[in-house]
């Protein structure tokens, strides 16, 4: 069973996501979103630029970037 995953801000995740090997592009995100990149193995993710992401955005978001749920709330 997995843990419960945390209101996060968008800014949270972004520096959580950097930690596992992404960095942002940028003037790559259009409007309200910011797209980060991971180069091994090649992963592109767009986030929401929000004060609070939704838990299941979040749940996207770390499945997106091929972590488990444990792995992410290492990062934090």
């Amino acid at each position: 069973m997995s843990k419960q995953l945390p209101v996060l801000s968008s800014r949270e995740v972004i520096k959580a996501l950097e930690k596992s090997g992404f960095y942002t592009i940028p003037n790559r995100g259009k409007g309200s979103h910011v797209f980060l990149y991971r180069d091994d193995p090649p992963k592109g993710i767009t986030i929401p630029n929000n004060r609070e992401l939704k838990r299941g955005t979040l749940r996207a978001i770390i499945r997106q970037a091929d972590l488990t749920v444990e792995e992410f709330l290492a990062l934090l």
